[in-house]
């Protein structure tokens, strides 16, 4: 018995370093094909004269290369997303011929040639760099036209109006509120060993509630400074104490900006560039290979019950039934479930009837530190024999049924909603993604057996995949369940019964419970052949 434990504790280092090694590999891979991808993107929009005069094609293409500098910040394609945006920056001030468009430039270059004084891209870059310097110095006391004829230039500027936060030691989200939508650009800059993540809403001016100053809680930011840097743009610094990584998108309708900052232990890739062999995509892991192999386990789930406040939700067939109210005391009875047939700790994001924001529900849920993350809604439809059950994880929808859903949670537009395509692909990691959607099926499998077994026929709609915003930035498997159309006569009056609502709990523990079935099979399969050995 002690020579096996021993020869355990030795295999153990090996078999984590390979799984270590094959995580780094896929994520270079990974940035290697995001690479092409963005560079494929920005010759697009340089070939198609339409997308060229407009702004936020060009910014989709930064963010994109923003995003592999921030998954890899020294890995091998780091030097190359930095020049790209360097250059996306210039191009984009020869159409803008805005001051912040190049600064923007300058800065991306500045930083490509200090932290990668070999790269390859290093002459193009100081070329380019002394360019705009020129173009500098021949602007020199141009000022651009106000944009409105009201008093100096003011009335035509949103307000940024609030600064919000959420920490925790290893998490801390940002929120910050705008009177209406503004053209915005973020950066981490990094000097003498210390760094500042550095936010300019541009057309923005400080609004006269706003606090200049706010004190962020945690380990990874110190604190928030609101500045007029510019009479048009607004400086939203933060001081950073720890990070390894962050992300930045906006939400509509109100507009506001969210910024997610992590401190999660980052691999660092190799140097090496990728020849013809090396390149080749990594074979993709198994279905839950990545839980199983470490052994994950579900002990703490986040309820988001839909709506609230303010936002009723969908309002049901019946007179005076509304969504907020449904999806509430459904979550209060799945949690009572949860902790009596799991023996899990289950939070609701909210206990009453009030208002949160979906940014909030989010930032909740990655504060406690959950391991999966269920908001509960009800489905609606303007046709009131449509009816059944389907589940939600987050990615682009694939049909117009889900974009209709996920338009309808979300309160905006199909339109919004499509230009979440680059937002995705940068907070989403395959390994979540393969999560959330075997939580999806085996949710989804437990509802329509339960409830048939119980209440006759049910139909499956199946799993699907949308952009729901309440899942944006999700550090943990998360699904969205409509547990009913609240329209529909027969599944309104069920909803109101006590014992549909139980029935629905107990069929989503069972799926639950099935999920950590699987994700834990593995290390007692292990354990078991360890005994009989």
């Amino acid at each position: 018995m002690l020579e096996r434990g021993h020869t355990t504790r030795r295999i153990l280092p090996i078999i984590f370093l390979i799984i270590s090694f094959s995580l780094q590999t896929a994520t270079a891979s990974q940035s290697a094909r995001d690479y092409e991808q963005a560079l494929a993107h920005f010759e697009k929009v340089l070939k198609d004269p339409q997308k060229k005069n407009l702004r936020h094609h060009w910014m989709a293409c930064v963010n994109e290369f923003q995003s592999i500098l921030t998954r890899e910040p020294t890995g091998p394609w780091a030097d190359d997303a930095l020049f790209m945006m360097g250059r996306v920056y210039a191009m984009l001030y020869e159409f803008s011929s805005s001051r912040y468009d190049r600064q923007e430039a300058v800065d991306s270059l500045s930083r490509l040639l200090r932290r990668f004084p070999e790269s390859p891209h290093r002459r193009e870059a100081e070329e380019t760099m002394v360019r705009l310097q020129q173009q500098d110095r021949a602007d020199a006391g141009k000022e651009k036209p106000a944009r409105d004829t009201g008093a100096p230039g003011q009335q035509s500027l949103a307000e940024v109006k609030a600064i919000r936060f959420w920490s925790s030691p290893t998490y801390a989200r940002v929120v910050i509120y705008t009177e209406s939508e503004v053209p915005y650009s973020h950066r981490l800059l990094e000097q003498d060993g210390s760094s500042r993540l550095v936010l300019d809403c541009r057309d923005a001016r400080i609004g006269s509630g706003l606090k200049p100053f706010v004190p962020v809680e945690g380990d990874l930011l110190s604190d928030a400074r609101a500045v007029q840097a510019r009479p048009d743009t607004v400086r939203i610094m933060m001081d950073v104490k720890s990070i390894d990584h962050f992300k930045v998108f906006s939400l509509p309708d109100p507009f506001r900006i969210v910024i997610d900052v992590r401190s999660v232990p980052v691999k660092t890739a190799s140097k090496k560039r990728f020849d013809g062999e090396a390149s080749k995509p990594v074979p993709k892991l198994s279905r839950g290979a990545l839980a199983r192999q470490l052994s994950l386990g579900v002990r703490k789930i986040v309820i988001d019950p839909g709506h609230g406040g303010q936002d009723f939700g969908a309002t049901g067939y019946l007179k005076g039934v509304f969504e907020k109210n449904v999806t509430l005391e459904v979550a209060r009875r799945l949690a009572k479930t949860i902790r009596e047939r799991l023996g899990c700790e289950a939070i609701l994001t909210r206990e009453d009837d009030r208002f949160l924001s979906l940014e909030e529900r989010t930032a909740l849920a990655n504060k406690v530190g959950a391991d999966l993350f269920i908001s509960i809604h009800t489905n609606a439809h303007n046709k009131m024999a449509s009816h059944g059950i389907e589940t939600y994880f987050l990615n682009l929808a694939v049909d117009e049924e889900a974009i209709l859903v996920a338009s309808r949670e979300n309160a905006a537009s199909a339109r919004n909603m499509s230009d979440l395509k680059g937002i995705l692909k940068d907070l989403m990691t395959q390994a979540k993604q393969d999560e959330s959607g075997r939580l999806a099926a085996h949710v989804q499998d437990a509802l329509v057996r339960g409830l048939t077994a119980r209440y006759g026929k049910v139909k499956d709609k199946g799993v699907k995949q949308a952009p729901f915003y309440v899942l944006l930035g999700a550090g943990m498997p998360c699904i969205l369940v409509e547990v009913a159309f609240i329209t529909n006569p027969g599944e309104c009056r069920r909803l109101n019964t006590a014992a549909y609502q139980d029935a629905l709990c107990d069929a989503i523990v069972s799926g639950i419970e099935a999920y950590m079935g699987e994700i834990r099979e593995p290390a007692i399969t292990q354990a078991t052949a360890g005994r009989g050995g």
